[in-house]
């Protein structure tokens, strides 16, 4: 970022001193309210949620409030620097739930890497909230956190750098199959990046039908049998790249019909891209800098492009999945955010296109009005057609 950007975003910062606030839903301007919003009126709806905890969402916020949690092992590019470094992030991730889909966030900052000491604080916590939102947590250990956390939650928990990137990364690749006549079952997909992002996208692929799928780390393909995995990447190799297939990344891109990076800058060249299968589809999510600057991927011959970035067509913004997803989830006040809930955001997202379709339009930008509605929607459907709804 340029010098004068960053001093820009020091100031605003500054000035903000804090980008959410807690505001009172209820006046309190003489005694007559006071007595109602607290003691003694405070302790009527207090002794009805004793007798039933689902009363909690009758009662309090908790029907639209959501934690975000974070321990600051993995925040943007930036890497470990620690819970309250994370604190600016999550408060940002705090402002876009309200923002775009009229959820209230608070962010929690825990000062451990322990997935014990995570998962125990998260549970004894959950009563507070209607969903759990994990932010920015390292891989391997953010996997593990996610699964133990709905064993023991009976609220929706979601680790967005998975599962937002997964569902806007897919809604773009069904339209960008629509615009160069593939179907999801028939074509070659290389993943780079084996962490939280790049394994939720082989998942998501996978569950939507996309048999064919390598995933490359530092090492090259990841395939079974392979030394020096650790116990993430071995499950991977279960059930990607059936054929194992093995060599650097540039190997693993010849014929592929589609590249997914969300992994390192600059490890993708033109030649590279020129090797791939006719119009091929890349999908440069490494930021700032992509694995290959979306001007040279088509100069190569790629059909669409799209990057992490705002300053390109086709940016693969997670603000696209989340806000929808929740607010659809606490909507119905689901006890999960499962995969069919997870699919139907991705075809909403994609259906928000609209028809005008073109190879710099796969998906809606952040900014189009009733986008995080239409994927709310069709989340609250997928879950009560799946059964974790537990209104109707």
């Amino acid at each position: 970022m340029p010098d004068d950007k960053r001093q820009q975003a020091l100031d605003a910062h500054a000035s903000w001193a804090g980008k959410i606030e807690v505001v009172s839903r209820a006046a309190i301007t003489n005694p007559a309210e006071l007595a109602v919003a607290y003691t003694p009126g405070v302790a009527e709806p207090c002794l009805k949620i004793a007798e039933d905890l689902q009363l909690s969402y009758d009662y309090t916020r908790r029907w639209n409030l959501v934690a975000v949690i974070t321990d600051g092992s993995a925040v943007l590019g930036l890497g470990d620097i620690g819970p309250e470094a994370g604190m600016p992030v999550m408060e940002g991730k705090c402002a876009l739930f309200k923002t775009f889909g009229g959820v209230d966030a608070f962010p929690l900052c825990i000062r451990s890497h322990d997935v014990d000491e995570i998962v125990r604080t998260v549970e004894l916590l959950q009563g507070s909230f209607g969903g759990i939102n994990l932010e920015d947590i390292a891989a391997p250990r953010c996997f593990e956190i996610e699964q133990r956390l709905k064993q023991v939650c009976d609220i929706p928990v979601f680790h967005d750098d998975q599962h937002g990137t997964a569902v806007v990364l897919t809604a773009a690749l069904i339209n960008a199959c629509r615009l160069t006549g593939r179907e999801l079952g028939g074509i070659r997909v290389i993943i780079s990046g084996a962490g939280a992002a790049g394994t939720s996208i082989a998942h998501l692929m996978a569950k939507m039908g996309v048999s064919d799928i390598v995933v490359c780390d530092r090492a090259g393909a990841i395939y079974e049998g392979r030394r020096g995995m650790n116990s993430a990447k071995a499950e991977l190799a279960t059930w990607t790249n059936r054929r194992k297939r093995s060599g650097a990344l540039a190997d693993a891109l010849v014929g592929a019909d589609v590249f997914v990076g969300v992994s390192a800058p600059g490890i993708v060249t033109g030649e590279m891209v020129a090797r791939m299968a006719a119009d091929p589809i890349v999908f440069a999510c490494a930021n700032p800098v992509p694995e290959i600057m979306p001007e040279e991927a088509r100069a190569a011959g790629a059909a669409v492009a799209a990057t992490g970035r705002s300053d390109y067509p086709n940016q693969i913004n997670n603000v696209l999945a989340f806000p929808g997803i929740f607010r659809g989830a606490l909507d119905v006040r689901a006890s999960d955010i499962n995969e069919e809930m997870l699919i139907a955001a991705a075809h909403a997202i994609a259906d928000a296109a609209g028809e005008g379709l073109a190879p710099d339009r796969i998906i809606p930008g952040p900014f189009e009005e009733g986008v995080a509605y239409r994927v709310a929607e069709a989340v609250a459907e997928a879950a009560r057609a799946s059964g974790v709804a537990r209104l109707g």
